[in-house]
């Protein structure tokens, strides 16, 4: 019998979780780059009308569930310019 569709919820590993680390990780690594902490990116945000307290920030990007949008909003108000894309290979990175 066929698996059903992805029910709501949270994707643990499935297609999308080496997606999410790595979303995750273009953030945090941006962040240790330019030493901003989670209460200065919050400011930062409000500057694009995005409101999010450090620990709704800290939160949200540590269980790597958010969109697009907002890895742009962050990686645009931190300066980032590029952004590196690693290879995956079998959930490993290769560098």
């Amino acid at each position: 019998m066929e698996k059903p569709p992805h029910k709501q919820g949270r994707l643990t590993a499935g297609p999308y979780g080496q997606w999410e680390e790595e979303a995750k990780r273009l953030i945090e690594e941006e962040m240790m780059r330019r030493g901003i902490r989670y209460k200065q990116l919050s400011r930062m945000l409000e500057q694009l009308g995005i409101y999010e307290s450090p620990d709704q920030l800290n939160r949200k990007i540590n269980r790597k569930r958010f969109s697009a949008a907002f890895l742009i909003a962050c990686l645009r108000v931190m300066g980032a310019e590029t952004i590196a894309l690693h290879q995956f290979k079998q959930g490993q990175y290769i560098e």
